[in-house]
C-alpha cells in the first residue's frame, strides 16, 4: 500500500507543521478528507485552536470548533504521521538578509519523527535551492534516513491571501513539485483532495520556489512603479487615484494603486530574490530598485502629514492625530512587518505621538511586537489630523458625517486628513474651508 492509500485509510496521519495563516486553512481543508495533525511550537496559539478561537480569523471561531484537526505543541504527535507539509514563516533579518531559522527548526522537529516512506512538502517561501541544500541535509541529520531512498521531499507555494473571502484555498491554483515521479504523483494526488481549481505540476522544486518569488517580485515591482508616480504626481497637484481611474478605463491596464508595501509576502519575498542574485553575482536592476521606492514610502506619507499640518496651521507637537489602521492590509489581522509603523516613528521625529485605532489587531501582540498601545475608534473626538492607513471595511463604510464627528471638540479653525488609500470621496472634503485633504 502506498503512501497516498495509507492516508486515504487512515493508516497514518498528515500533519501540518505551523499553524498560522497559511498552515491553518491547510488543515481545515485537509482534515475534511484525512487525519490531521495541527503543530504549533507557540502553545498559546494551539491553545486558543483548542478553544475554538481562530486567531488569524481566516476561517472564524464556528470552522475552528467544528474541525477534526488534532491540534498540539507536542511534537511527539509528529510521529503519527507520513504526509509532512510545513508552513512556517521565512522573515528577513534587519539587513534584509532571508532568515532560514523558523524552517531550519521545522526541518529538525519534523526529521525527528520522521519515518520510512514519508514525504515532506515546504510552503514556506524561500530563495531556490533552499528545500533540497538547507533543509534535506537537516532532515537526514535529524532523522538519521536518507532522502530518496528513505523519504522524499517536494515543494508548493503558499499562494494565500489574508483577509480575501473571493480568493480562497480551494479556488486557487496549486503549483506542485516533487524531487522525483513518484513523490511529485504522491504529493499532487494528496492536494487534488482539496484543491478545486487544480494543481499545476512543475519540472523540478527549484522551479516551484522560484515561481512564489517571482509573484510576490512582480507584485512590488507594479506597486514602486506607482509610489514613484505618486511622489512625483503630489509636487505637481495631480491626484493619484484620479489617473488610475482613468487608466483603468483601457482594457489592458493593470490597476495598481500606491500604498504601503509590507507583510510577510509582498514586503519580503523579493530580498529572497536579490538574496539568491547576490549569490551568482548577478547584478539585480529591477527588483532592489521596487524595494527602496516601497520601503520609502512610510516616511513619505508621514513628511506630506506635517506638511499639509503645517499648511492648516497647527502646531505638529501639540496637535491630536489618529492613525486609522495598524495591520499590514486590510480586513486582516495580521500586523508583521506593517509599515504603517514608518509613518508612526517618522511622526515621532516631529514630537508627534499619534493615537492609534485597529479594530481587527490584537492589542496584547501590537504591544508586544511593537510597544504601541491601541485605543478605541469609537471614543474618537478633538481630533485635529486623521491619517486613514488602512482600508478596513469598517473604515470604508464610515459616512462623511461619521469622519466630521472625530474632529469635533477641537479647537483649532482648520482639520487635516490624510487618506492613504483613498477611502474616502475627495469631494466631500476638499470643498469645506476648514479641511484639507491630501490622498495618496
Amino acid at each position: 500500500m502506498g503512501l497516498y492509500e495509507q492516508l486515504l485509510s487512515g493508516e497514518c496521519k498528515l500533519a501540518v507543521v505551523g499553524m498560522g495563516y497559511v498552515g491553518m486553512p491547510l488543515a481545515l481543508a485537509f482534515a475534511e478528507h484525512l487525519g490531521v495533525i495541527g503543530f504549533d511550537v507557540n502553545a498559546r496559539k494551539i491553545a486558543l485552536y483548542q478553544s475554538g478561537i481562530d486567531p488569524t480569523m481566516e476561517a472564524g471561531n464556528e470552522k475552528i470548533r467544528r474541525t477534526k484537526v488534532e491540534f498540539t505543541s507536542d511534537e511527539n504527535r509528529l510521529s503519527e504521521a507520513g504526509f509532512f507539509v510545513v508552513a512556517v514563516p521565512t522573515p528577513i533579518f534587519d539587513d534584509k538578509k532571508p532568515d532560514l531559522r523558523p524552517v531550519e527548526s521545522a526541518s529538525e522537529i519534523v526529521g525527528r519523527h520522521l519515518r520510512k516512506g514519508a514525504v515532506v512538502v515546504f510552503e514556506s517561501t524561500v530563495y531556490p535551492g533552499v528545500t533540497e541544500h538547507v533543509c534535506v541535509p537537516i532532515l537526514e541529520k535529524a532523522s538519521g534516513l536518507i532522502c530518496g531512498r528513505d523519504f522524499k521531499v517536494g515543494y508548493s507555494p503558499e499562494r494565500i491571501n489574508p483577509g480575501d473571502r473571493v480568493h480562497r484555498l480551494e479556488n486557487i491554483r496549486k503549483i506542485v513539485s516533487g524531487m522525483d515521479a513518484e513523490s511529485l504523483n504522491v504529493i499532487r494526488s494528496t492536494y487534488d483532495l482539496i484543491i478545486e481549481a487544480g494543481t499545476y505540476p512543475v519540472s523540478n522544486i527549484r522551479t516551484a520556489e522560484a515561481i512564489k518569488l517571482v509573484e510576490n517580485s512582480q507584485r512590488d515591482i507594479n506597486i514602486a512603479f506607482m509610489n514613484e508616480l505618486a511622489m512625483l504626481f503630489d509636487l505637481i497637484d495631480i491626484d493619484t487615484n484620479e489617473v488610475v481611474d482613468g487608466m483603468n478605463t483601457k482594457w489592458n491596464a493593470l490597476g495598481f494603486r500606491p500604498g504601503l508595501v509590507g507583510g510577510h509576502c509582498i514586503g519580503v519575498d523579493p530580498y529572497y530574490l536579490v538574496y539568491e542574485a547576490e549569490k551568482q553575482r548577478f547584478t539585480d536592476q529591477i527588483v532592489m530598485a521596487a524595494r527602496r521606492v516601497n520601503d520609502v514610502m512610510g516616511k513619505f506619507i508621514a513628511r506630506a502629514t506635517i506638511r499639509q499640518m503645517s499648511r492648516a496651521g497647527l502646531a505638529p507637537s501639540h496637535s491630536k492625530v489618529v492613525i486609522l489602521g495598524l495591520t499590514f492590509k486590510e480586513n486582516c489581522p495580521d500586523i508583521r512587518n506593517t509599515r504603517v509603523v514608518d509613518i508612526i516613528d517618522e511622526l515621532k521625529e516631529y514630537n508627534v505621538k499619534p493615537i492609534i485605532c485597529d479594530p481587527m489587531a490584537d492589542p496584547e501582540e501590537v504591544r508586544r511586537e511593537y510597544g504601541l498601545e491601541l485605543t478605541d475608534m469609537s471614543g474618537l473626538h478633538g481630533v485635529d489630523c486623521l491619517i486613514a492607513a488602512v482600508s478596513h471595511d469598517q473604515y470604508r463604510m464610515l459616512s462623511k458625517e461619521d469622519v466630521l464627528a472625530f474632529y469635533e471638540g477641537s479647537t483649532n479653525a482648520c482639520r487635516v486628513l490624510i487618506d492613504v488609500k483613498g477611502m474616502f470621496d475627495r469631494h466631500d472634503f476638499e470643498q469645506m474651508e476648514n479641511m484639507i485633504l491630501w490622498r495618496l
